[in-house]
């Protein structure tokens, strides 16, 4: 059993789970949480070390149930542009990969500017609603997309920015994300490898890990046709909220009040 803390067990249980009803329910958005929730509890580079095969163990899950209900024009046209991203994220990674520091205020920073899309996302949708985005507004948004992504799993924005305004049925826009996800995750593994990222000891604690990949992508096809995503994201985001002012200020998120 790798030697991490108990909380390190609890919170990863927790946001894998959270991962796969993100991807077959909801549309990957929630599933943000995971990282900075890990990301408290062990290194940044860990954290995001043994994401990524889980993320490709719900892909794979994801994809079975989704893989002929998607818009390939979309996933065409964003795939390109997240090769870009990736290359940026990977020199920005390369870069700051020692500076756990550093690498704690990016994700911190990701997921208040997540949280804050949220927010403003009903005034996107309002200004971009009936129309069908140019094929290089496509690409822009896959390499944002793909440089979030590589960083802290958080690629989920621009590709809801592009998506959004086509006004694709539930189910598709779902299908559409998990099948561009799914092959994202798959570019990410060269980069992550590159950097050293998959240890002996991270690669065992995701086979640990990994069926809770398949609980938490069943639930999400379960809640995806009973439940709306409303109240159930605003709990998210709130906690989220709180993870990245603490991953911001170093300290415990409750001393920033008093």
């Amino acid at each position: 059993m790798p030697d991490y803390p108990l909380t390190f067990w609890f919170c990863a249980a927790i946001g894998i789970v959270f991962i796969g009803i993100a991807k077959a329910g909801f549309g990957g958005g929630i599933g943000i949480i995971a990282t900075p929730l890990i990301a408290m509890t062990i290194p940044v580079t860990d954290a995001v070390a043994l994401l990524l095969p889980l993320l490709i163990v719900c892909d794979i899950f994801a994809v079975k149930h989704y893989r002929t209900h998607f818009d390939r024009r979309s996933v065409k046209l964003l795939l390109p542009g997240s090769v870009l991203g990736i290359a940026v994220a990977y020199f920005f990674f390369s870069h700051f990969i020692n500076d756990q520091r550093t690498l704690e205020m990016g994700i911190g920073i990701l997921s208040l500017g997540f949280v804050l899309f949220q927010l403003v996302r009903s005034l996107i949708l309002g200004a971009l609603v009936g129309r069908r985005p140019r094929a290089l507004e496509g690409m822009l948004m896959g390499a944002l997309s793909g440089f979030g992504s590589t960083l802290v799993h958080a690629g989920a924005p621009p590709v809801a920015i592009y998506l959004l305004p086509q006004q694709l049925s539930r189910d598709l826009f779902v299908g559409t994300t998990v099948i561009f996800f799914a092959a994202l995750n798959l570019l990410k593994v060269f980069p992550y490898y590159s950097l050293d990222l998959f240890t002996v000891k991270i690669l065992t604690t995701t086979l640990i890990l990994s069926p809770l990949s398949y609980v938490g992508v069943k639930l999400g096809i379960y809640l995806n046709q009973r439940f709306t995503d409303v109240w159930f994201n605003r709990v998210v985001y709130a906690l989220l909220s709180l993870m990245g002012l603490q991953l911001i200020a170093g300290k415990n998120v409750l001393e920033l009040l008093t």
